[in-house]
């Protein structure tokens, strides 16, 4: 038992501890954190299995985390503990000084004589040390008397409000640890999605995408509309930096895109034989269009945004911008295919149209849209309460111990042949050249005494 109380009450633990912590909070900084397996693979390669099997990617609510910080807290709570009775002794029942040789063994300390009986200096020093806010505690034996003075008692508790402070942090990084959680909410407008876990949903009425002059994104804006029980209750935008917070739960603007899905192509029909001639349509994937006037059916059968070609030489896309925009485009006329191949919005003249018989026309992909739609990251973090709470008594905690430090007089009164013979002695742990001249006013204005 002593061991086991020896080990949490080491400091050398505690620091071990709290350097192991520090560097694991530093790996889940570098590490985006609760990322797409497919996204971890693009970036660390064959090193994500290993990252995830250690839980590195979700380092913040993995088991062996919130483990290292349970064990840091009870090392906090035992060293605090340990340390704590004996200070509620110190100041709930301070012990008064009866031996002239501790008072004289002390660095900060007087002895001299002043012309009053024992009463009378009792009176004087009761005078000098009241209106300096000094808390009195006496005994008395014959011809004797004894004082303790303190003021500044909650100074002695600084470091334990300041433990008690990193103990609620901890309090509440356990608690967004184990119950917190983030969650990817893709929106397009009018679109309502249910909150897990809560009793509203929410709504994107309008996003919209600013831009500079010089092209780039400049900022990202969702109107949401908070919706409980069935009816509007909140409307905000959103943008980052800007989160809506609705009932422990927070909406960042995380990004955006298209729905390439379900993209409008506008694409031109020509004749090569006919400049003039010029039939502009507007297809969907998947959808089949006749052109009005001849006997030809257009099918748009897929869509790339960024068109590239794989290692196996097969279409696919690089991002999801539309920085290439391709669309296989077949022609039909009754039951025989005419042509089929990629245009491109951006390169028409790398179209590649194979036509399986001979034909006039020729195609241009013109334009694409996509609706727009809008990433909200959905967090809800039930600890950030109590680590607010954490950093205000950390900083309480700070204030007590460094700046309202505990100041302690202990005075001996003997009375010998009318004259009383004062010995007194100062204690502070911290500011001392400050107590040092309170302490000499303080001699210096019982002298005077007669």
């Amino acid at each position: 038992m002593k061991a086991l109380l020896d080990f949490f009450t080491s400091v050398r633990v505690a620091i071990t501890l709290l350097i192991i912590l520090i560097c694991a909070s530093i790996i889940g900084t570098l590490i985006p954190q609760e990322r797409s397996t497919q996204e971890y693979l693009v970036r660390y390669g064959q090193l994500s299995t290993l990252l995830q099997r250690l839980q590195f990617t979700k380092l913040y609510h993995s088991f062996w985390f919130v483990a290292l910080l349970a064990l840091f807290a009870m090392n906090i709570i035992i060293c605090t503990l340990v340390r704590l009775f004996p200070k509620f002794r110190r100041v709930f029942k301070p012990k008064v000084e009866i031996e002239s040789k501790n008072i004289l063994s002390l660095k900060m300390k007087a002895e001299f004589k002043v012309g009053l009986t024992l009463a009378e200096a009792r009176n004087e020093i009761k005078k000098e040390l009241s209106p300096r806010r000094y808390r009195l505690k006496e005994a008395g034996a014959e011809k004797k008397h004894f004082f303790t003075a303190r003021k500044r008692v909650l100074g002695w508790f600084g470091s334990d409000v300041v433990h008690l402070g990193i103990l609620v942090i901890l309090a509440g990084g356990i608690a967004s640890g184990l119950a917190g959680f983030r969650k990817d909410l893709t929106f397009v407008e009018n679109r309502t999605l249910p909150i897990p876990g809560a009793e509203f949903s929410v709504r994107l009425d309008k996003f919209t995408t600013e831009y500079y002059p010089d092209g780039t994104v400049k900022d990202w804006k969702s109107l949401l509309t908070v919706i409980e029980p069935g009816k509007p209750l909140l409307q905000k935008t959103i943008e980052v930096n800007h989160p809506l917070n609705h009932r422990g739960y927070v909406f960042y603007q995380s990004g955006y895109g298209w729905d390439w899905k379900h993209p409008s192509l506008e694409i031109w029909v020509k004749k090569k034989q006919a400049p003039a001639y010029l039939k502009k349509l507007s297809l969907k994937v998947g959808e089949k269009t006749v052109l009005e006037g001849e006997s030809l059916e257009l099918d748009v059968l897929q869509f790339i945004p960024d068109f590239v070609l794989d290692e196996k030489n097969q279409p696919t896309t690089r991002s999801l911008e539309p920085n290439n925009p391709a669309a296989f485009v077949e022609g039909w006329q009754g039951e025989e295919k005419i042509f089929s191949g990629w245009v491109f919005a951006k390169f028409p003249d790398f179209s590649r149209v194979h036509s399986a018989k001979e034909t006039d026309f020729s195609l241009e992909l013109k334009d694409v849209n996509a609706p727009n739609y809008s990433v909200v990251q959905m967090a809800k973090d039930p600890g950030v309460s109590l680590i607010w709470i954490g950093c205000g008594l950390l900083m309480a905690g700070l204030f007590l111990a460094f700046y309202w430090p505990t100041r302690e007089l202990k005075i001996i009164l003997e009375e010998n042949q009318g004259k009383t013979e004062v010995i007194a002695a100062g204690i502070a742990i911290k500011n001392r050249e400050a107590f040092q001249t309170e302490f000499e006013n303080i001699i210096n204005s019982l002298r005077k005494r007669k």
